[in-house]
């Protein structure tokens, strides 16, 4: 069987739990304003670009790493036999887009 409680403890315990509700009304009232809630959307969206620029970051480094690799040497020597193919077909893509504008103009 509870103990029997005085009317001075039903009191405090009342004026405890007014307290309690105070503070978490408090704390909802400060969740839900609307500056905290663009604050914390805020927050989400500069995490999330943070993460997605760090991954994006990281591929690129890798894509590059990849591309030195097939046309550097490990001691840095540059790879003519792969380097000069490439640069003969950016050069005659180049002239054929230029000639093609050319074209398009007269």
């Amino acid at each position: 069987m509870p103990e029997a409680r005085t009317p001075a403890q039903i009191e405090a315990d009342i004026a405890r739990r007014r307290s309690e509700l105070a503070v978490t009304l408090d704390e909802i009232g400060v969740r839900m304003h609307p500056k905290t809630i663009i604050g914390d959307a805020k927050a989400k969206v500069a995490s999330k670009v943070d993460r997605t620029a760090g991954r994006a970051c990281v591929a690129a480094n890798r894509i590059v790493s990849d591309v030195r690799e097939r046309f550097v040497t490990e001691d840095g020597a540059p790879r003519l036999e792969r380097i000069v193919p490439v640069a003969m077909v950016v050069v005659g893509v180049v002239g054929l887009l230029t000639v093609s504008s050319r074209r398009r103009k007269a």
